[in-house]
Formats: structure tokens, C-alpha cells, sequence
């Protein structure tokens, strides 16, 4: 796909941003096993870079999703995982169906103060029992006169102790698994303090993403109106598998960037260390096999960009972006582990980037569906799965 001057302003805009008011905080955020979102979702606001794809009745630029691509690699340059995440889930996750299918009303109400960045958004669809399984779910939303009444859990919430409204997809009928749930905006907040029936179970401990604060939430007889149902009851599974293609577009993008931010800090520091009497980096294993990455990453990236191009000329890129998100979270799990062997005892050491990565990245090939489902629905539009497309 072809870039314009306006992507590449966009992209340094970016960059600049993350380099001045990001970077320099990281390490202590990833110490804190949080970041401060609202103070950086405003920041980033003010930019217009949270709704770069979104209406412009709203406060967004109404570009085109490619501009939005060119944000999303450009956090790759932040030098950690959690943070990106949670902007992807602001931007990618959380949103796009309700910028798609909200009424007038909700997009004023929820989807203007968060291209603002006067609000924290989270997705809502894990459950303790229900990861990449979405039809499994079990949380229920039952229409009583002008609310819904909500009663369940969701799991492994980004932002989850610090978002103020949560995209959630629930049952809101009984009828086949595909077609009685809805998607419907739960405020979680209510004037700056935590909204009747909505509890954190806790604030969940992980192997990576330290910077980025996730959350067990409990919902028990959560009252909220109808009105904030988002488009037509029963159509919640479709609208969250169309938000899951940005979702995957967007980790796809991520681990391109990733790998080549590991294989670039790899060189940097292979260059630097000898050992016996010439640099890690003159030996023709460490030379090549980074060669290798450098050509897989950048594969992975047209192959992204080809999904994406199809995305924005309205065609379906499901198989495609499913093929990218895959290919994706394996490789940044092969890069880190190939370059960490390059740092010696020093990649296991936990202050350096790379081992940062290395936890950081093994989330690639879980989050936003796993490896396995990813397989799954390549091989059904290949017609060598016995489902349907």
C-alpha cells in the first residue's frame, strides 16, 4: 500500500510524542505494574491521535484506517509492551463498534470524551471460563422495561482498574450461542467513583505487560439503559467479530514493529560486546540468523499491509488478517528468544529490553485469539476445515 506525506507527518507525530512523554517513563511504570492512563490518553487526545479513524462529529479525524495503521506501528517505538496494548485497546478494541453501529446519542456519551482522551475504555469479552471460546460466555444482560440488568464476570480486563466504560459483549437472550448476545456500553465509573454492582476482584499479576494494569470485574445486578445497547439486540457476536479484525491488524502491526526494535537493540548491543577477541555480532551465526528475522519481519509486514489495504477498500481481509496476527505472535516469540541467546546472561537479566520483550511478547500468540483459532479460521476460508466460512 501506498503511503502519502500525510501518513509519514502522522507517523513522526507520533513518534515524537512517545519519545518525549512516554519512553522516558517507562521503566518506572513497569515497575508500578501500572501507567498513568488518563494523564496520557489526554495527552494523546490533544494530538488526535486516539480517533484518527473515527467520525469527525465526534472529535475524530475521519481519516481512513491505513492512518490509523500508521499510528499503531509507530508505538512500537515504545520501549515496552503494556503501554501500546492498552492504546490499541482505546483505539482498535473498544471502539470501533461503537463508532461503526452506536446511535447519535452513545457516540456522544462515550465515544467523543474518549478520542478526547477524557475517558478509559476496555473491552469486555473474556470471562474466567470463556477466553478465545467467545460463544461460551456467561455473562447476562436481561431487559427489564428501560435497563438492562447485568449479572457476571470478565477476565483479563486491559485498563480494567482504571477504565471508565466498558464495551461488553453478554447474553442477552436464549436462543443459539451465535445470535443471543449483545454488545452494550457498562459504565464503570459514576462521578469518579466505582458504579453500583461493579467490583475488581483484583488486580491481576502477569508474566508480562507490567505497565499495564489488568483487571478480574465482577458485575452484580448492574443497572444501565437500554439506550446503551450498541446497534440491534442479538447481533453483538457479529459486531465483535468485525472489531476482532482491527483488533488482529493492530497485533499484527505490533509484532512487526516489535521484531525489529529486538533485532535493532540485538545489533546495537552484539556490536558492542567481544568475546573471544572479536564482537557476538561479527560471527557469521549471529550475523545471518538476525538477517533471517530482519526478512521474516518485514514479510510479516507486507503481508499486514495487504490486509490492510483490502480493510480499507471495504473487502473482507479476515483470512488474511488472521494469517497476519498468527504469523505475528509466533514470530516475535521466535525473535525474542533468538536474540536474547545473542545477550548472553545479560538478556536474562530483567533491566534489559530484551528480556522486557520476551515476556512481553509470548501475550502475541494468546491475546485477541490464540494461535489455534487463528488456524481455525484460515483453514475454513482455505475450505480444508469442515465449518463454515
Amino acid at each position: 500500500m501506498q503511503l502519502t506525506d500525510q501518513h509519514e507527518a502522522l507517523r513522526r507525530t507520533a513518534e515524537r510524542f512517545i519519545e518525549s512523554e512516554i519512553n522516558p517513563h517507562v521503566d518506572a511504570w513497569e515497575a508500578d505494574e501500572i501507567f498513568p492512563a488518563h494523564e496520557v490518553f489526554k495527552k494523546l487526545g490533544n494530538l488526535g491521535l486516539l480517533g484518527i479513524n473515527k467520525p469527525i462529529e465526534n472529535g475524530g479525524l475521519g481519516l481512513d484506517y491505513s492512518y490509523a495503521a500508521v499510528f499503531n506501528e509507530a508505538t512500537g517505538t515504545i520501549n515496552c509492551g503494556g503501554i501500546p496494548m492498552a492504546i490499541g485497546v482505546q483505539t482498535d478494541m473498544a471502539t470501533p463498534a461503537l463508532a461503526r453501529f452506536g446511535s447519535a446519542e452513545l457516540r456522544a456519551e462515550f465515544l467523543a470524551p474518549s478520542i478526547a482522551g477524557d475517558m478509559v475504555a476496555c473491552i469486555g469479552v473474556s470471562e474466567p471460563s470463556a477466553g478465545s471460546d467467545v460463544a461460551a460466555i456467561k455473562t447476562r444482560a436481561v431487559r427489564q422495561g428501560g435497563d438492562y440488568i447485568i449479572n457476571g464476570s470478565k477476565m483479563w480486563i486491559t485498563s480494567g482498574t482504571q477504565a471508565d466504560w466498558m464495551c461488553m459483549l453478554a447474553n442477552t437472550g436464549d436462543g443459539p450461542v451465535h445470535q443471543n448476545k449483545s454488545l452494550i456500553i457498562v459504565p464503570l465509573k459514576e462521578n469518579g467513583k466505582r458504579a453500583p454492582g461493579v467490583s475488581v476482584g483484583k488486580k491481576l499479576r502477569k508474566m508480562g505487560m507490567h505497565s499495564s494494569d489488568t483487571a478480574l470485574l465482577y458485575f452484580e445486578d448492574v443497572r444501565v439503559p437500554a439506550r446503551n445497547l450498541i446497534g440491534e439486540a442479538g447481533r453483538g457476536f457479529v459486531y465483535q467479530m468485525m472489531q476482532f479484525q482491527e483488533e488482529r491488524l493492530y497485533a499484527a502491526l505490533k509484532s512487526a514493529a516489535a521484531c525489529e526494535r529486538m533485532i535493532a537493540a540485538t545489533i546495537d548491543y552484539t556490536g558492542q560486546r567481544h568475546a573471544f577477541g572479536k564482537s557476538i555480532l561479527h560471527n557469521q551465526v549471529v550475523h545471518f540468523r538476525l538477517a533471517e528475522l530482519a526478512t521474516e519481519a518485514e514479510a510479516l509486514r507486507a503481508l499486514t499491509w495487504k490486509a490492510i489495504e483490502i480493510h480499507v477498500g471495504g473487502g473482507d481481509c479476515t483470512k488474511l488478517a488472521s494469517m497476519a496476527k498468527l504469523k505475528g505472535g509466533r514470530l516475535q516469540r521466535e525473535t525474542a528468544d533468538s536474540c536474547l541467546q545473542y545477550w548472553g546472561g545479560m538478556g536474562y537479566m530483567d533491566e534489559t529490553p530484551i528480556s522486557r520483550s520476551f515476556r512481553d511478547g509470548r501475550l502475541g500468540s494468546i491475546g485477541g485469539g490464540a494461535d489455534e483459532v487463528m488456524l481455525g479460521i484460515i483453514a475454513k476460508y482455505m475450505g480444508t476445515s469442515p465449518g463454515k466460512k
